[in-house]
């Protein structure tokens, strides 16, 4: 029922600022809070479900140009456990999102050898959401190129609980003692163990606050923040985002180089 509008074309990117792009250090894992699917829908009198199905278009644009620049993951916010406290018919909607997009998508995730991962708790999704969920997960499974990461019914806070719990479980059973505890541990018990930290975090839409979103993996992440909303999150905007960390110093708490601050 949006389709007149909905009915977008992006130019294709940049070939030759791409091609700047790559000679240079591009991060290797992107984490992206999608922010503005429901504003994005107000400002066009639509219902909000509108900005959520537009913003789904915008995943595919961005996870296709992620790939052109070698990004080794791409972690997107998907669904927070803190969502579920929005309108029903909303949620509904949103849970169905993420079939569609598999299910009109997954072949071209197959043939451009991106592998779909997700981190979250699948307990409380329906069971369409899991089904779409997984068979992507196994159709995808021995891709070796992009790793298209799902954060869908995730909360970091209950991550790292998560993570702390199990290992009280076996300082209790004797296979640790407190004193053996190291951060490493606990990063080896988030969701995210077998993955690097990210890079980079792109929040849109204007909002400066993490949301509950990779607390601890975000320590020492550059972050990037825009006024743009979600669905109008273009190739330039990704490019400009991944040029600006170009141009940055990360030094992880440390110096860079000799008597430099």
């Amino acid at each position: 029922m949006f389709d007149k509008l909905l009915k977008r074309k992006e130019p294709p990117a940049d070939a030759g600022r791409l091609s700047a792009i790559l000679e240079e250090e591009v991060p290797a894992h992107i984490a992206i809070i999608m922010d503005g699917n429901g504003r994005w829908a107000k400002m066009r009198g639509l219902p909000r479900i509108a900005g959520h199905h537009e913003g789904m278009k915008t995943v595919r644009k961005i996870t296709r140009l992620a790939n052109q620049l070698g990004v080794e993951v791409l972690t997107l916010y998907a669904f927070s456990t803190e969502n579920w406290k929005r309108p029903k018919t909303e949620v509904d909607f949103l849970m169905r999102l993420p079939e569609e997009f598999l299910s009109s998508y997954l072949p071209e995730l197959v043939e451009e050898n991106v592998r779909v991962t997700m981190m979250g708790s699948e307990d409380s999704l329906p069971p369409h959401t899991r089904n779409a969920v997984r068979k992507a997960i196994d159709e995808t499974q021995d891709n070796t190129g992009l790793v298209l990461n799902f954060a869908l019914n995730y909360g970091s806070r209950a991550e790292i609980t998560d993570a702390v719990r199990e290992l009280a479980v076996r300082v209790a059973s004797g296979e640790l003692t407190p004193a053996d505890i190291t951060e490493d541990h606990i990063s080896d018990g988030l969701m995210t163990h077998s993955l690097p930290e990210p890079d980079l975090l792109i929040r849109t839409s204007g909002e400066e606050r993490l949301s509950n979103f990779m607390l601890w993996q975000l320590a020492y992440t550059e972050f990037w923040f825009t006024k743009t909303l979600w669905p109008d999150f273009s190739s330039d905007c990704l490019m400009d985002a991944v040029e600006d960390y170009q141009r940055r110093s990360r030094r992880y708490g440390g110096l860079k180089g000799d008597g430099m601050t």
